[in-house]
């Protein structure tokens, strides 16, 4: 691969050098293809045989931005010297301002430092359906050659706000139309069109421009200020704790204000600043972390292929299995509903053709693929369809005994290659699949709601669990869009397992006579999308019991039971399912604090009684975060040390995907290394002190604290490349 990776450069009978990117499979713009470009472009300024310059990308792809792996690279080491000053020496000093006229021919994608490199040219040249985009502020960083000040330039500042701010990618035909491109012209024609395009601006037929020097669509400086000041209201609104948004937006203002050269060395300088920050490193991580994922011992990497899973059937229409039966359908997989009756089994359908048109209501699907996707389904009320299926997925509620029936059943009814898969989200699978005779093609596929939407699926094995299953069931979620993550079997498995300390850590500060609303307000404030109140106003009191049960079963030396869901429920109350709950909902307006519910919680602290001296404590809001979040910190140690993992940073991708913790912040592991396994171990050891073991550290985490060991870091070369998943 490493000889693959090259700058080319033709120069053809016309005058015109031809320079190509070559770095499979995206082209990404690696230090030595920076050097390359660097000597290459030099090489052409000098030679007398070249008139004009065309630059482009080896395969169909332009360039997809600047090597992230030097990012990682960077945050490992804290050197920052090693980023080359692409941005003046090579897009200003050495293409913009060259003496010879250079044109991008641009396709596939051109995306970060792609589309930088491509708009300090003077012209470019697209084929259709081509990617633009500067998607740098999703890695915590801000374009960084040149892009916060051409982009405006090109495309007029609110448009080009728009798209560094939301990351967004568009296609070559609206570049077109808003001017980024300068002409549309197919794949075959590509090269030709740029060569003649590149002649004529050299021979003066066509416009010599410097787009960091244009200014005609930036509008008035007032005009220019009006949008910058909107946009700074709304990036503190929706993204207060990510500095990069408001970072750019500055840079953007300095180049207005200034002039584009003195933007485009104000954007070098805080691009260096943020590459260093904790929520880069936290971006990256979560980046690398979802590739990871892929990398299964003794899955991937023992030559396995594949099977080809065409038809599943999906047993149970409910909320889960209408989900999952959605996101089968939109990947092209044939389903089979089942439900134990016509009125359950109608409901069912209904909810997935409810699913696919709110797609296409949101343009997120076509007209023709939603019918496609619904043509694929088929409901039944018994077996009879199960003899030709490749997969079943059980999704019905958390009762074991139905589980386990449904299994024996399923275990006659299927073909023998038929994978056996369980939706279940805490129950273990060798009680689930206790009572047949397959335990090798018994395997938990875990959605998390809503199922055709967020994007996490739980690959659950256990010790008799094929490698063949987990491989093929890995490859359906990558198929219907979702990062499968291994991970072992035990009550929870990984995810909730990791996270049911979140909620009694929750229980247990309002316990303390901590407000229920304070909490919530900074738990989101943290950057999670709603508290743990609320959330579990959203999930419905009956899974908040139920699931209360498995774990107070299975880790009852470190749970806090309180009453008050129970209080709650009695008082007719089941969140917002029925528009009763910690919040008041009303349809048409965000939830409101329930001051109604403050009796019952007073109730729920009278039986619990474990306010010290009888007086609520007093907590700073860092604590109160922390009182949530290190017991959830706690478990993943327990998790790390149990290897329900393959590796920390899949706990870290799963925290993200699954529980909605903030990817800035890099995942669960990440983000408490970041705070310290000291501070966790000593905070934890104080509490548990006074308000019992709830808060009681594990052995893996004291032995990290003390040792001064990352909690991410396997406990051994060895540890590193096994997994007792």
């Amino acid at each position: 691969m490493a000889g693959l990776v090259q700058v080319t450069m033709e120069v053809g009978s016309d005058g015109v050098a031809v320079i190509t990117i070559c770095n499979p499979p995206v082209n990404a713009l690696a230090i030595p293809i920076i050097a390359g470009l660097q000597k290459k472009f030099s090489e052409a300024m000098r030679r007398s045989d070249v008139k004009a310059v065309v630059v482009t990308g080896k395969g169909g792809k332009f360039c997809a931005g600047f090597d992230i792996n030097v990012f990682q690279s960077i945050h490992k080491t804290g050197d920052i010297s090693v980023l080359p000053d692409v941005s003046v020496d090579l897009v200003v000093n050495t293409i913009e301002d060259a003496k010879k006229p250079v044109v991008a021919a641009v396709e596939g994608l051109a995306l970060g430092g792609g589309l930088e490199l491509a708009m300090g040219c003077h012209a470019r040249i697209a084929a259709p359906r081509t990617q633009l985009g500067l998607p740098e502020l999703s890695l915590g960083v801000i374009p960084g050659f040149g892009g916060t000040q051409r982009l405006p330039r090109l495309v007029g500042l609110s448009k080009a706000v728009e798209m560094m701010l939301l990351s967004k990618p568009i296609m070559s035909e609206e570049g077109k139309k808003l001017g980024l491109i300068d002409a549309l012209v197919s794949s075959d024609e590509l090269l030709s069109v740029s060569r003649l395009w590149a002649l004529e601006i050299a021979d003066r037929q066509k416009p010599w421009i410097r787009s960091l020097h244009r200014t005609d669509k930036l509008g008035s400086l007032s005009e220019a200020c009006e949008i910058l000041k909107v946009s700074r209201q709304q990036a503190k609104r929706t993204a207060p704790n990510m500095p990069q948004h408001l970072a750019c937006l500055n840079v953007i203002e300095e180049g207005i204000v200034r002039g584009g050269y003195n933007g485009v060395l104000e954007e070098a300088r805080v691009f260096k600043e943020l590459v260093l920050g904790d929520t880069s490193k936290g971006l990256v991580h979560v980046f690398f972390a979802q590739r990871a994922t892929s990398k299964v011992p003794n899955v991937s990497d023992i030559g396995l292929k594949p099977r080809p899973i065409k038809k599943v059937a999906v047993i149970g229409g409910g909320l889960m299995g209408s989900g999952i039966a959605t996101a089968l359908i939109l990947g092209n997989i044939y389903v089979v509903l089942k439900e134990v009756n016509s009125e359950y089994l109608l409901r069912g359908i209904r909810m997935i053709e409810a699913n696919v048109r709110g797609l296409v209501a949101r343009k997120k699907l076509a007209q023709d693929k939603a019918d496609k996707a619904l043509s694929m389904l088929k409901g039944v009320l018994d077996y009879t369809e199960f003899g030709d299926v490749d997969m079943v997925i059980e999704a019905v509620i958390e009762k074991v005994p139905l589980k386990q029936a449904i299994f024996c059943e399923i275990e006659k009814a299927c073909p023998p290659h038929c994978i056996l898969a369980t939706n279940t989200s805490t129950i273990d699978l060798n009680i689930v699949g206790g009572r047949t005779t397959s335990q090798d093609r018994i395997v938990g596929a875990h959605f998390f709601s809503p199922a055709h939407v967020m994007p996490l699926l739980e690959i659950v094995r256990t010790e008799k669990t094929s490698a063949q299953v987990i491989l093929d069931l890995m490859t359906v979620g990558k198929i219907i869009k979702k990062v499968p993550v291994v991970v072992g079997n035990c009550t929870g498995f990984a995810v909730n397992r990791t996270f049911f300390p979140y909620t009694h850590g929750a229980h247990m500060l309002v316990n303390l006579g901590v407000d229920v609303f304070r909490i919530d307000r900074l738990i989101s404030s943290f950057g999670l999308p709603m508290g743990p109140f609320q959330l579990q106003d959203l999930a419905g009191y009956g899974v908040a019991l139920a699931v209360g049960k498995e774990f107070a079963s299975a880790f009852p030396d470190r749970t806090f039971k309180s009453p008050l869901v129970e209080l709650l429920v009695k008082n007719g109350r089941n969140g917002k399912n029925n528009g009763k709950g910690y919040y008041i909902y009303e349809k048409g307006s965000k939830p409101k604090p329930d001051p109604s519910v403050l009796p019952i919680i007073e109730e729920c602290r009278r039986i619990t009684n474990i306010l010290p001296g009888g007086k609520p404590i007093s907590v700073t809001d860092q604590e109160v975060v922390e009182m949530v979040l290190f017991p959830v910190v706690n478990e993943a140690c327990r998790v790390l040390d149990d290897e329900v993992v393959v590796r920390a940073s899949d706990l870290d991708i799963a925290s993200v995907l699954g529980m909605s913790f903030p990817s800035y912040r890099g995942g669960i592991v990440f983000w408490a290394d970041t705070v310290g396994a000291k501070h966790i171990y000593t905070s934890l050891k104080k509490w548990s002190q006074l308000y019992g073991n709830f808060y009681r550290p594990s052995r893996y985490l004291e032995e990290r604290a003390t040792k001064g060991i990352p909690l991410s870091a396997p406990a051994s070369p060895a540890a590193a490349s096994r997994s007792r998943l």
